[in-house]
């Protein structure tokens, strides 16, 4: 029997997971937590909108066979040479490797920032970032300091417009409850790019830019940020801005430990793989999600989109399937459906199958992909226990 073993249960390890599950094909599946958690809504927990844990599922409520077994330990290392994956519980060896592993924050050599500054990069982070805020809030009273009812959020592409659109609906009813003056608060949104939200359409970027405005942000394009130390953001210019709350949602690389095992990796860590998703460097490494580097029909690389990181993950399954069962392999083509992006809980902005939607339309969407979701990964039964606590409708 061979062999199969995942590591990471982001989007693309729980899907090439459930697939497998579903092809009858035993694996190992080893994840730093026994829970799989939806990274593309963390901006709403820590945005306040729904309890933290309400954005988890338990892995083992999605894989139930006794042959999907699953090792909650955390990662340290490939050997390629003698096909085993080094875990802080010791060695797993494999016929057959996924790697999933997600993404690890891009700080393109900005001082201080990965020392100051707060990551929307994990559930932990999340209810990290919502607890921050909650404190600085707590502190104003103390003190009347008004740093500390400002916010920076830095960068402004998909992550970063979205936690502060859900920031503008949630600390107005924090004020209520604290006390605290909602005309004293002050949240930026600081971008070196000329743009927010590259990946729509120019048009739906003025819609999101005059939203977020009207709500209240200060969208700053054209703007580096140079330096992070302690409460401060320095600007290119030598402006200095003060702020009791620094989120950094401006860049992403693929995880470390593919560069560390010797594979031919792109600027961002990505791994190169081949048609069939298998890195070019071994046939016996399937590679998904954040992790890579996969080149669409038009010479670029997919985006690390969740909706690409399942299709990978389903992809990868079938092929692994394929190669332990000695039948052909099937080429990897992503069907990209669109990007949306929330503005809130009411409102967003974007594209359905090349569609532009905006407004309470894109809002009712996004809300709508969330229920798709759930169906991909554990079908009807999981949509009915999750849905209600996801969507707001």
């Amino acid at each position: 029997m061979s062999k199969i073993v995942i590591v990471g249960a982001g989007y693309a390890g729980m899907m090439a997971a459930t697939r497998l599950e579903r092809l009858a094909e035993p694996f190992t599946i080893i994840n730093k937590h026994a829970y799989h958690y939806f990274t593309t809504l963390l901006h709403e927990a820590a945005g306040g909108r729904g309890e933290p844990d309400k954005y988890r599922v338990d892995i083992k409520e999605v894989l139930a066979k006794p042959s999907s077994e699953l090792v909650v330990t955390e990662v340290t290392g490939i050997d390629r040479e003698r096909r085993v994956v080094r875990t802080e519980a010791g060695e797993f060896p494999y016929e057959y490797l996924v790697f999933t592993l997600g993404w690890v924050p891009e700080y393109f050599g900005i001082p201080g920032l990965a020392e100051h500054s707060l990551v929307l990069r994990s559930l932990n982070a999340a209810k990290q970032i919502r607890s921050h805020i909650e404190r600085e809030f707590r502190q104003y009273r103390e003190d009347q300091n008004p740093v500390h009812l400002r916010i920076v959020v830095g960068g402004a592409g998909l992550t970063g417009v979205e936690l502060v659109g859900e920031l503008l609906d949630w600390l107005p009813e924090l004020c209520m409850t604290l006390g605290v003056p909602w005309d004293h608060v002050e949240v930026q949104n600081i971008e070196a790019m000329p743009m927010i939200l590259p990946m729509v359409a120019e048009n739906l970027r003025e819609v999101a830019a005059r939203t977020l405005t009207e709500k209240g942000a200060k969208l700053r394009i054209n703007t580096k940020i140079v330096q992070v130390t302690p409460g401060r953001v320095h600007l290119e210019g030598g402006e200095v801005v003060e702020a009791g709350t620094i989120i950094w949602t401006g860049g992403v690389r693929a995880n470390p430990l593919l560069e560390q095992a010797g594979f031919t990796v792109d600027r961002r860590g990505r791994a190169k793989v081949n048609e069939y998703l298998q890195s070019v460097d071994d046939p016996h490494v399937f590679v998904g999600g954040d992790s890579a580097w996969c080149d669409g029909p038009d010479g670029r690389p997919y985006p690390p989109t969740a909706q690409v990181a399942s299709q990978m993950g389903r992809a990868i399954a079938d092929n692994v399937h394929a190669l332990v069962h000695g039948r052909p392999m099937k080429p990897f083509q992503a069907h990209l459906k669109g990007t949306l992006a929330s503005l809130g809980r009411e409102l967003g902005v974007g594209d359905m199958v090349g569609v532009p939607v905006k407004g309470v339309v894109a809002a009712v969407a996004k809300e709508a992909s969330k229920v798709k979701y759930l169906l991909e990964l554990g079908g009807v039964r999981l949509a009915a226990a999750k849905s209600g606590e996801l969507v707001h409708l």
